[in-house]
């Protein structure tokens, strides 16, 4: 199962899973990181971020730990969820997708990140 949550409930989705740490996964390209990043601040306490390109995942799976809580974000969304529901089919029991992506991140949670 797949959860939808806005930015400002990712530190509740965490603690809904009753694990200490999660991975924030961001699957979107290097000129976006460029452009706009959670990356520059905390994303939340007891998330690690990392950075896989959505068409890299495949090939990148085993930097993943299935054991591990992974909310995906993206620009809006989209490909956040196709990463998601990708997680769940190779057996990723506690996913989530962020919905509105970075978009919505900067607006809900911090303006400082630039809307693009």
């Amino acid at each position: 199962m797949i959860d939808r949550i806005p930015p400002t409930d990712i530190a509740a989705w965490l603690a809904s899973t009753g694990l200490p740490k999660a991975v924030l996964l961001d699957v979107r390209e290097p000129w976006e990181l460029n452009t706009a990043s959670v990356n520059t601040t905390e994303p939340s306490p007891g998330f690690e971020w990392v950075n896989i390109p959505m068409g890299q995942i495949p090939q990148r799976l085993t930097e993943l730990s299935a054991e591990v809580p992974v909310a995906c974000l993206c620009h809006h969304g989209a490909r956040s969820l196709r990463v998601a529901s990708f997680l769940v089919q190779q057996g990723f029991t506690q996913v989530a997708n962020i919905e509105g992506g970075i978009d919505a991140w900067s607006a809900l949670v911090d303006p400082n990140i630039p809307r693009y």
